[in-house]
């Protein structure tokens, strides 16, 4: 059955399709399949672009140099990039309601549009380093805008596909958008390798016409769908869960120390090692990249392996490499401190997909639970899986937090000490409480309680280990 469209034009995406159930094999086969790709696509495209305009601060501060006339001590420049961070995480939630209010193609369009004020103002701010500090602050964060489109591009695409092919193509639209923050790293090590490192302007003026094919793309490849809903009920209910308070713990951890390394690594490398613009640029580009794209294999290894403990042991092995950072700051091992973070970020990624994995496991876990305890099966398993889906987006958003603690960590840091050091200590701490915490509530022997009469939460409060 072809979908109800209020356009006759499918093709161009001009259109609110009324008719959209996934699940119908006949359905997905001759119709949904091809709309839903077109979509997927398109939204990767304004979702990479959306966070290469959030990190493109983390690349332009490393043009930011006296010889350029900005005479910025390491804290100030931690600063910004912490303020940019902030504001993606914020618009995270927001973003995510503006779907089902504004329909996924108009919202892409939206979302990618505001992107220009940024890069405009990016443009302005590195060619005027006169700027007050504060009012440089103030317009420099509305780079944060580009981190908000994570969540309405996954919300987005969740409504499309299919429970059994969610997985593929969320993991698609995820590492599509996480490798954008390598992929401006890659713009700024080619603008300081063939002009110079007063160029920066050049950066986001690189973006602008990227930004304008992502609104014409989105315009003429998307649909908006009268279907998508967002679940404020089963939102509200998921923060009153103590599964989402731990769950987002455990992925500021992972995700946040992500994205939060992405912002800070070029920083590091200039500040505490004194690299050149062009020799911090060279490697900065790496560690996000590999972090993008191991992000499937933590989502893999927990199918295999269960996700508590790989979680678990991605955590003792964060805590292990974060002691080597700070060794290899004790002794001046540049080297050593660039292969470390190599394997940080590539933790970051496992971590990335282990945390992601648990979070619906929990939810089928608690499901049997609650059976046994009598609840009707599909009661079971629709309160469950309700929960589980409004999780994912809000445990996301909590995430991006951690990108802005790791760089206000870090300014505090150099502003006491002139050293990354005692920074990654206050990490290693953390990761070594995320690993007790990982253990004490998800891989022990489950405790039982009574579950409440009304609701279908389970008496098993832990996952396959």
């Amino acid at each position: 059955m072809a979908p109800e469209t209020s356009s006759p034009s499918q093709r161009t995406g001009r259109s609110w399709i009324t008719h959209w159930e996934p699940e119908d094999p006949t359905f997905w086969q001759e119709t949904g399949r091809p709309i839903a790709k077109r979509n997927l696509w398109a939204s990767i495209l304004s979702e990479h672009i959306g966070f290469s305009i959030w990190s493109i601060w983390s690349v332009l501060a490393l043009f930011m140099t006296p010889a350029a006339g900005f005479d910025w001590a390491p804290e100030q420049k931690f600063l910004l990039v912490s303020l940019v961070a902030l504001v993606g995480a914020i618009l995270r939630v927001p973003y995510t309601l503006a779907v089902p209010i504004f329909g996924g193609r108009n919202w892409t369009i939206i979302s990618a549009s505001l992107l220009l004020i940024p890069t405009a103002l990016a443009f302005y701010l590195i060619q005027n380093p006169d700027t007050p500090y504060w009012l440089f602050l103030v317009l420099g964060a509305t780079a944060g805008v580009g981190g908000g489109n994570f969540s309405s591009s996954m919300a987005n695409i969740n409504f499309y596909f299919p429970e059994k092919e969610k997985g593929w193509a969320l993991g698609l639209n995820a590492g599509g958008g996480n490798i954008g923050v390598a992929t401006v790293q890659l713009v700024g090590l080619a603008v300081i390798a063939l002009f110079t490192a007063t160029s920066g302007h050049l950066i986001p003026l690189f973006y602008a016409p990227f930004i304008l094919l992502a609104i014409w793309v989105a315009i003429r490849s998307m649909n908006n769908l009268t279907s998508a809903r967002t679940d404020v009920s089963a939102q509200i209910a998921a923060t009153r869960d103590r599964h989402f308070w731990i769950m987002s713990f455990l992925y500021i951890g992972t995700f946040g120390s992500f994205i939060g390394f992405g912002f800070a690594f070029g920083l590091l490398l200039q500040n505490q090692f004194g690299l050149s613009p062009l020799q911090a640029a060279s490697v900065t580009f790496l560690g996000p990249a590999i972090g993008s794209l191991i992000r499937p294999v933590g989502g893999k290894m927990a199918d295999r392996l269960g996700g508590a403990r790989v979680t678990l042991w991605n955590f003792i092995a964060m805590v292990i490499t974060t002691g080597l950072a700070v060794a290899s700051i004790q002794t001046d091992n540049l080297i050593l401190f660039i292969g470390v973070f190599a394997v940080v970020f590539v933790l970051t990624g496992i971590g990335n997909g282990s945390v992601y994995k648990m979070i619906p496991s929990i939810y089928a876990a608690k499901a049997q639970s609650a059976i046994s305890a009598g609840t009707p099966a599909e009661e079971a398993h629709s309160y469950n899986k309700r929960i589980a889906s409004s999780m994912l987006g809000l445990i996301g958003a909590m995430g991006a937090f951690g990108g802005v603690a790791i760089n206000l960590v870090f300014r505090e840091s150099f502003r006491a000490t002139e050293s990354a050091a005692p920074g990654l200590v206050a990490f290693l701490v953390f990761y070594a409480v995320c690993a007790v915490v990982t253990y004490t509530v998800y891989m022990r022997t489950p405790t039982t309680a009574t579950p409440a009469p009304t609701q279908a939460t389970g008496t098993t409060e832990t996952i396959a280990r």
